[in-house]
């Protein structure tokens, strides 16, 4: 049973900085890729980034392109969003996911593509 269980979230200011991380289990790590998304009150699930099987293609929203960095590291099974510059529009529930298929090479923005998530973490940022 694929699980995926996040963690780093928090109550921050505007400016500040903050980590995610994302511990997989139940299958093996390296063949899949992993993507994080955001979903504020009131809004729908939206794309933040995502990080393909072996490190090499990374994606990310517009909204969060050269503030948030998306990483993993394998022999911790762990998948990392450093996210920088923080703003409140950032506030919202992240949620780590990934697709059922190895090498995935699907429309990594779309949440109809993966087919595990975690329960997500609450970062606030404020004014």
């Amino acid at each position: 049973q694929v699980e995926l269980v996040e963690s780093g979230g928090g109550l921050v200011q505007g400016g500040d900085s903050l980590r995610l991380s994302c511990l997989a289990s139940g299958r093996s790590f390296s063949m899949y890729s992993f993507g994080w998304f955001r979903q504020a009150p009131g809004k729908e699930r939206e794309f933040v980034a995502h990080i393909n099987f072996n490190g090499d293609y990374l994606y990310y929203a517009d909204s969060v392109k050269g503030r948030f960095t998306i990483s993993r590291d394998n022999a911790k099974r762990t998948v990392y969003l450093q996210m920088s510059r923080l703003k409140p529009d950032d506030t919202a529930v992240y949620y780590c996911a990934s697709p059922s298929r190895e090498y995935f090479s699907g429309t990594y923005y779309r949440t109809s593509e993966y087919s595990y998530w975690g329960q997500g973490t609450q970062v606030t940022v404020s004014s």
